[in-house]
């Protein structure tokens, strides 16, 4: 695990980390405020975190742990993936987790960009025990031999302040991409529904809908029933079609589900007749996910499980027009008043509550134009989202170079009165700069 002290400054100094720092484990502070480990983010604020429903904590808190300002703190089942940091606040946090009280001889800023950076994750993953990637236990005797390097106080302080500011306007611009992105989604959901519900010719006479949740609509389109559309198909699968899935992102996919999907809770069935066909033109629903959006047009010949339903078109209709207006806020959230249960859990659509659901009809030329738009035009903006997103990477990767380039002392950092000396790297770059 020393292989790479070589690759810093010969001035810098070499100690374990149980050396420079002591394993702290208080408990019987419940009143404290609640910390929580984020391999993105590091240690935060429980209250800030969004995701506390699947995140839930223990109600009796005597047994959580202390921590204080400048402690690092470990989350010792995912510091392989990076969730580790050093805490700017007073709190506790899991008893799981490994609170270390760290010495003078480290500046907190410093040791938090020093500890997240991707040659310490190395050596967390090394340090781990455990079999797989999902179960990766880090323990005190393993992650107290761990090998740290670090220059004097004033380097670290001076490699913290130059992060801070250029992390700080990488992060500014990421979050202006973001933003971007975030803006070009939301117009795109716009110019979407407001194709599948008032069409693509702004003088075109208008009436009441008589349903308020979609206002008017153009005079000559037609309001139906689902009932009057489709027929449910049911019929069993046969051995050498591809097993489909249907995603709340992507509607049905065009392809067998993949291993990685079906680890996640679709065990294949090896009797064929167990999974229901579906052919093209079929609109395939997940009954338990409609409420989210979990609805397309079948463009290949398949099976589907039979936890989804099929709706076989009985009129001449364009399935991915279906699809545009039923993956739409205001048709979900149609589906979703029409779902039985009682939670989010357990709603289910089912066929007759799909057969009540209301559609908007146009023409069929018409809808074959609407889907011809707004293909054309979410082809561009998925474009300009992908561009965005390939930037956002870049920025990220730039960020985490640099850092680790920091905190390893392969570049020059402004304020640092001794010269860098002894470095193995002489291709090392001054990327701050």
């Amino acid at each position: 695990m020393t292989e790479n002290i070589s690759h810093y400054p010969l001035h810098w100094t070499s100690k374990p980390l149980g050396v420079i720092s002591s394993l702290r484990s208080e408990t019987g502070y419940p009143k404290e405020e609640l910390l929580s480990v984020y391999l993105d983010r590091g240690v935060v604020l429980f209250s800030d975190v969004d995701e506390k429903r699947t995140n839930a904590t223990s109600s009796d808190l005597s047994g959580y742990q202390l921590v204080e300002v400048g402690d690092f703190v470990l989350n010792n089942q995912q510091a392989w993936r990076g969730s580790v940091g050093v805490s700017f606040y007073r709190g506790i946090v899991s008893p799981a987790y490994l609170v270390l009280r760290l010495s003078d001889e480290l500046h907190p800023n410093f040791a938090n960009y020093m500890f997240r950076n991707r040659d310490m994750v190395g050596h967390f993953v090394i340090c781990s025990k455990g079999v797989g990637t999902i179960q990766r236990n880090l323990y005190w005797p393993q992650v107290k031999r761990m090998p740290v390097v670090y220059p004097d106080l004033p380097e670290q302080k001076a490699i913290s302040n130059l992060l801070d500011q250029k992390t700080t306007q990488i992060d500014k611009t990421i979050r202006v991409k973001e933003q971007q992105i975030t803006l070009l989604k939301e117009r795109k959901q716009i110019l979407i529904q407001n194709a599948v519900t008032r069409g693509l010719n702004p003088e075109t006479p208008m009436r009441d809908s008589k349903f308020e949740w979609i206002g008017e609509i153009p005079a000559h389109w037609d309001v139906m029933a689902n009932r009057a559309l489709f027929a449910e198909r049911v019929e069993p699968g046969r051995e050498g079609l591809p097993l489909l899935s249907v995603s709340i992102h992507s509607g049905v996919s065009e392809e067998e589900v993949s291993e990685e999907e079906n680890v996640r809770g679709r065990v294949k069935i090896a009797d064929k007749t167990k999974y229901n066909l579906v052919r093209p033109g079929d609109i395939a629903f997940n009954m338990m996910r409609a409420w989210q959006g979990a609805i397309g047009e079948v463009r290949t010949e398949g099976m589907i499980s039979p936890a989804y339903t099929i709706a076989m078109p009985s009129q001449k209709i364009v399935p991915k027009f279906f699809e545009y207006q039923y993956r739409t806020p205001i048709f979900i959230q149609q589906m979703d008043r029409n779902s039985k249960g009682i939670t989010d859990f357990r709603k289910r659509l089912y066929w007759d509550g799909f057969k009540q659901l209301i559609t908007l009809v146009p023409p069929i030329e018409e809808q074959g134009a609407i889907v011809e738009y707004i293909d054309r035009e979410v082809a561009k903006q998925d474009r300009a989202v992908s561009l965005l997103d390939q930037q956002i990477t870049k920025l990220k990767e730039y960020k985490a170079t640099m850092i680790n380039s920091a905190v390893t002392g392969k570049i020059k950092v402004p304020g640092v009165v001794e010269p860098v000396q002894g470095m193995n790297e002489p291709e090392a770059r001054e990327v701050c700069q």
